[in-house]
């Protein structure tokens, strides 16, 4: 009995924990200072996003290339849960390369911006970029949500408050707890989980047309997951399988990626 009742304190005691601490196990924020926006964009502007609970986050805005057919749209991209927007520069160039112009943020808690990161204050980052696009004259309207990884489901709880005019997901996943499972797979993820990013809840229940786009051997975020993401939507443009791909590679942030996207703009009503 004593023995049974150590093990149990034991469990107890590791649960506890993990519910403690369990955002430093789903967050991985980069926190070093990142370049002026002139130097890592064309055009780039340095922006400052205002949270509805009082943050004061830095972002990058810039215009589409000069060289390309401006689309008169813009993306706003939402990053996954590790680095900082300075690893996302080369994606935001392809696609101002395609005709956009670019908002890249990063979170609270990443780079230099004050606060720490959540499920409620990342889904509060997002919004605050929405309205700061709209401050430079990119509405929802005519603008292209794109979220990688978790930056799906901050897109995805957007999708009913200020529908886009299309929405892209990068190895978006259905759950935040799906995902969990596939890595903890000895803990009672969904029990513990305080972050839940419903991200196949809120994309079934849109008609913003959407396509995904899935890496096929993705160690991060199981391709299952991403394919299930993609059946649930209704309006479902594409779903893009990146051959030979994993999660990170050099490929899930290229031109082939900003393909995607383009083509999804051609979907969105003049």
């Amino acid at each position: 009995m004593a023995g049974t009742l150590t093990i149990l304190v034991a469990v107890g005691v590791v649960m506890a924990l993990v519910w403690a601490f369990q955002r430093s196990l789903i967050y991985f924020p980069d926190t070093t200072e990142v370049p002026p926006a002139a130097e890592a964009l064309s055009g780039g502007e340095d922006l400052t996003l205002r949270t509805s609970d009082g943050l004061h986050l830095g972002a990058w805005f810039a215009p589409a290339s000069a060289e390309a057919e401006d689309r008169d749209l813009a993306v706003l991209m939402t990053p996954g849960n590790g680095r900082n927007r300075a690893s996302r520069t080369g994606l935001a160039s392809e696609l101002q390369n395609e005709g956009f112009a670019v908002l890249l943020l990063d979170y609270r808690g990443y780079s230099t911006n004050p606060g720490d990161p959540s499920e409620e204050g990342l889904v509060r980052d997002g919004m605050a970029a929405v309205v700061a696009l709209e401050a430079q004259g990119f509405p929802p309207e005519r603008t292209i949500y794109f979220g990688e990884s978790i930056g799906g489901g901050v897109i995805a709880a957007l999708l009913t408050e200020r529908p886009p005019a299309a929405a892209a997901f990068r190895s978006p996943f259905t759950e935040l707890a799906d995902v969990g499972r596939e890595h903890y797979p000895w803990l009672p993820v969904r029990t513990i989980l305080r972050d839940e990013f419903p991200v196949a809840a809120h994309v079934g229940q849109t008609q913003v047309p959407i396509s995904v786009i899935r890496a096929e051997h993705d160690s991060v975020v199981p391709t299952e997951l991403s394919a299930q993401v993609a059946a649930a939507a209704p309006n479902l443009v594409e779903e893009r399988i990146v051959e030979n791909a994993d999660h990170n590679d050099p490929i899930m942030f290229g031109p082939e990626v900003a393909e995607v996207v383009a083509r999804l703009a051609e979907n969105v009503d003049p």
